[in-house]
């Protein structure tokens, strides 16, 4: 087969041997053994691949040394084979010196400590877990003498499931606030989901549509912090925010209440007993059972008339017990749908009260318990 081209003529021509087939090709009164350039090429890319492995497997250990043990040379097998002769020479060595051509595995790099000053470590943490990783590091140099950085105390503790994490946050309790609570929690221990429908727990809380929770997070670039585009605007104290109230019921709900002025007596009476529970009182019948707590715009005499006057009974509540109403699930997704929407303009900042309640910005939510 010919091939015309602008400066050369090729002419490939097979010849064929008892033990090997090879190819040639004529080039300009030059011939070229495509055998020989297609193993180039192969070693080429195993040594590519080869340079990306870690270790030698023991199958290829032994290529080697098969390869040397038949009279190839060092320089040949590393072609072939796309090794370095470094590596080939250190494997001929070794199985010269003890006939073993297994990787020594090593234990790596010595640890710090010893065994008695991880345990040191973690009962240090144990018995002050406000300690940081810097007090824990030098509380072991002054008491061993050995050194060790932050990430080496991180480890250790890590190793025997002690991890650094934020504390969950909690009401102080006295005696008197323990004692009540676990006697209304075994009192209720035992209700059925049909004594529970017959609850409404009710709350309120306030919100700032003007502050930062730190829930969010921005892109900026390093060296861009402060920047006009990277801040938001926070007032020190949270702003002026408004103040919501709602009851959640099994298998229902009240409208959430908004107002901007602080809770009252007065107020608790006429808009939220008069305008909300008295509806879902008489609905219900007598099995309705409603939960306030104890602040006192809820526990006014006017109040307590009002309940009587509706014969609505009240639910006895212990002291510092947010943590037992369900409703503060309510507040806590209310929260976080603040924190993720966008910030309003100013025009529409003095309308927040009448996004809350319309549901622009949130959806009106049905809880079951």
């Amino acid at each position: 087969m010919q091939i015309t081209g602008n400066h050369q003529m090729a002419r490939i021509v097979r010849h064929n041997d008892e033990s090997v087939r090879e190819e040639y090709i004529r080039n300009g009164g030059k011939e070229v053994n495509l055998f020989t350039s297609a193993l180039k090429a192969f070693q080429c890319n195993n040594r590519i691949v080869m340079a990306q492995r870690k270790h030698l497997d023991e199958f290829l250990r032994g290529r080697i040394i098969g390869r040397l043990e038949c009279g190839r040379t060092q320089q040949e097998v590393s072609e072939e084979l796309g090794i370095a002769q470094s590596v080939i020479s250190r494997l001929w060595q070794r199985f010269q010196d003890d006939g073993n051509v297994s990787r020594c595995y090593s234990t790596g790099r010595p640890r710090v400590t010893t065994p008695n000053e991880d345990r040191y470590l973690a009962v240090t943490a144990k018995r002050n877990r406000r300690s940081t990783a810097s007090d824990l590091s030098r509380q072991l140099s002054s008491a061993t003498g050995t050194t060790v950085s932050r990430q080496t105390v991180y480890r250790r503790l890590g190793h025997i499931g002690l991890y650094a994490r934020r504390p969950v946050r909690c009401v102080p309790l006295t005696a008197t606030h323990c004692r009540l609570r676990l006697a209304w929690s075994r009192e209720h221990a035992l209700w059925t989901p049909q004594q529970w429908s017959c609850v409404m727990f009710s709350d309120e809380s306030r919100f700032s549509l003007q502050s930062d929770s730190r829930r969010t997070f921005i892109w900026r670039a390093p060296g861009t912090r402060y920047h006009q585009e990277n801040t938001i605007e926070r007032h020190r104290n949270g702003g002026a925010g408004w103040l919501v109230w709602g009851g959640i019921i099994l298998g229902s709900r009240t409208d959430l209440h908004v107002q901007s002025v602080t809770m009252t007596g007065h107020i608790y009476r006429d808009v939220i007993l008069e305008q909300h529970v008295r509806l879902f009182r008489g609905a219900m019948g007598a099995e309705f059972l409603f939960m306030d707590d104890n602040a006192r715009p809820h526990r006014a005499n006017i109040v307590d008339e009002c309940l009587q006057s509706e014969d609505i009974t009240r639910m006895d509540w212990p002291a510092y017990s947010p943590d037992l109403n369900p409703i503060e699930h309510v507040w806590d997704m209310l929260g976080r749908r603040i924190a993720a929407r966008q910030p309003l303009s100013p025009v529409y900042r003095n309308f927040g009260g009448h996004c809350l309640m319309s549901g622009v910005i949130f959806p009106k939510i049905r809880l079951i318990i």
